[in-house]
């Protein structure tokens, strides 16, 4: 299998793991060793925001700036926060992911950015991973569809309608499939 770095996976509604049922996952990076991927479409609710800026130390000022944009990237690091970006925005740490995306995972960057209204970011606590053809065996068991994304798509869609669109998208009637496993 090729690389899926820069794509999106789309859990299939037959999975029920409360990571990821119904989540959308960019792949930051995937290779022979593994992968790596951020959940953009489960935000936190915000009355747990103010014990996520205890827990990572982020004062008042970044309240602002962070409204409505922290989510939850998955089960692994929850502790560490990784800014999603578009590839406009560059600073000390940044890796660019594609021509379209990069992250940042300095805490820097939040001050940086409230000085950038018109950079779309997502902070994103914690992250998705998979050791060495975990991910291949997942896709081929049919708990995740894959699809190439873009800006529009992780920084503007409701993130509430995320998986729903994306998987309509391919043609996967949410409905009928529930509870269905098989081949992707």
């Amino acid at each position: 299998m090729s690389s899926l770095k820069n794509k999106i996976l789309i859990s299939m509604p037959h999975m029920i793991d409360p990571y990821f049922s119904k989540s959308v996952i960019y792949i930051c990076e995937h290779n022979t060793e593994g992968g790596m991927g951020l959940i953009i479409n489960k935000q936190f609710k915000p009355n747990d925001i103010l014990k996520i800026f205890d827990k990572l130390s982020i004062g008042n000022d970044e309240v602002s700036v962070l409204k409505n944009k922290i989510f939850f990237g998955g089960p692994v690091l929850l502790e560490r926060g990784i800014v999603l970006h578009n590839k406009d925005y560059e600073t000390k740490g940044t890796i660019n992911i594609s021509d379209n995306f990069s992250i940042t995972s300095q805490k820097d960057v939040l001050n940086e950015l409230k000085n950038k209204p018109d950079t779309p970011f997502k902070l994103i606590l914690g992250h998705s991973g998979w050791s060495a053809g975990q991910l291949e065996k997942e896709i081929e068991n049919g708990d995740w569809l894959i699809q190439s994304t873009t800006e529009d798509f992780i920084f503007k869609i409701n993130p509430e309608e995320m998986w729903k669109q994306a998987a309509g998208s391919l043609g996967v009637n949410i409905g009928a499939t529930q509870g269905i496993s098989g081949q992707a």
